[in-house]
């Protein structure tokens, strides 16, 4: 990459990739004739998965949080032509109905790629995609990839835990695998385990969040791990962001190394001192400038933003095969006791296919909305 290339640079280079600058004249003109009627949210309380569940609330607690449930708040929007969208909203359900709000009346067109809009974009996505009668990694780009790799998710648990759910993960498909290394259990003693169980192919980085500290308690740890052939990466390995730290591991480290994005991102380009980026939203315009970034640069992004149910999960694998920045998605839904969607999240040999039907291309289950709706 040229060294010369700056963030500014960078992204104003988004002047010329449709994801940036809009959709295809054909969508613009179906969803054009398009105008939001209603909506509904539903927000739910859903438990953890009963065979994580005990272990991973006492790993919440010993690093002080006590959590058993998560929140996710879905929304149903109507147009005026019978269309229905559907989104996880990422947000509370008084911060969706107010953006919510903001829609009656008025075109998708009026909300393309608006940050503002949170996870209620995706509902915006699924109707201009339903209206131009294609899915929406294709209203995104013109040549969405087929299919992407989606990454299986564990927290700190038990050495055993962990490796019974590496075992799980691989016999359903998975071929990557992101897990929390904390400071109350020895990530050597969870590698051993899990490489154990899982085929040469399988694929596992280890998320520190900052807890290794200084770069040479870091590095002991990422040469324990790099021993283990089905590590390939660690992520967060010293203090969040801490340039002159990130300096410290360059070129020592047999692991790729990768990091939360943050306001200046091309430091950590220019110097080659990371082989990743980890993001969450914004999803609409800010998510397609950090995806060309990651493109032109070679850094890709490993996605973690819709981490709560099957609707963000999918809706997170058509933005990876829109925008070749994005390199992995990443959930914890496969820790929830349901994914909320009426199709199964199937993957094979590591790869997910997205949808190609109009719209998301899976079903909100409103069975499973209604078990675990707040009332």
């Amino acid at each position: 990459m040229n060294p010369r290339l700056t963030r500014r640079g960078l992204l104003q280079m988004g002047a010329a990739p449709a994801i940036l600058t809009g959709i295809a004249p054909r969508a613009r003109a179906a969803a054009a004739k398009t105008r939001f009627t209603k909506y509904e949210v539903f927000p739910t309380r859903i438990p953890m998965v009963d065979r994580v569940r005990e272990a991973w609330i006492e790993s919440y607690k010993l690093q002080g949080t006590f959590q058993t449930h998560y929140t996710p708040v879905f929304i149903r929007l109507y147009t005026d032509d019978g269309l229905t969208g559907v989104g996880e909203s990422l947000v509370s359900p008084a911060q969706t109905d107010a953006i919510a709000k903001r829609l009656i009346g008025k075109s998708p067109i009026d909300f393309w790629q608006d940050d503002s809009l949170q996870g209620v974009l995706m509902a915006v996505h699924d109707v201009m995609a339903q209206a131009a009668g294609t899915s929406i990694a294709r209203l995104l780009s013109p040549a969405p990839k087929p299919r992407i790799e989606h990454t299986w998710w564990t927290h700190c648990l038990p050495p055993a835990l962990m490796a019974s759910e590496a075992k799980l993960a691989a016999s359903l498909g998975y071929r990557v695998h992101k897990v929390k290394a904390r400071p109350w259990q020895d990530p050597l003693e969870q590698a051993a385990a899990m490489c154990a169980v899982v085929p040469k192919e399988y694929r596992i980085w280890a998320d520190a969040n900052a807890h290794w500290g200084s770069p040479d308690r870091a590095l002991h740890f990422i040469k324990g791990l790099a021993k283990h052939h089905n590590y390939f990466a660690v992520e967060s390995p010293v203090q969040y962001r801490n340039v002159d730290s990130f300096r410290a591991l360059k070129g020592k480290s047999p692991l790729k190394i990768a990091e939360h994005m943050g306001e200046d991102p091309m430091v950590f380009v220019r110097e080659g001192l990371l082989q990743a980026f980890v993001i969450g939203g914004p999803l609409g315009r800010t998510m397609a400038k950090r995806a060309l970034m990651a493109e032109v640069t070679g850094v890709p992004l490993w996605v973690e933003y819709g981490i709560q149910s099957g609707i963000s999960q999918v809706y997170q694998a058509h933005q990876a095969a829109a925008y070749p920045g994005i390199e992995y998605c990443i959930t914890v839904n496969n820790c929830l006791e349901d994914d909320f969607m009426k199709e199964t999240f199937k993957v094979e040999a590591g790869y997910y296919t997205v949808p190609t039907t109009p719209g998301l291309g899976v079903t909100l289950d409103m069975d499973a909305v209604e078990k675990y709706r707040v009332k």
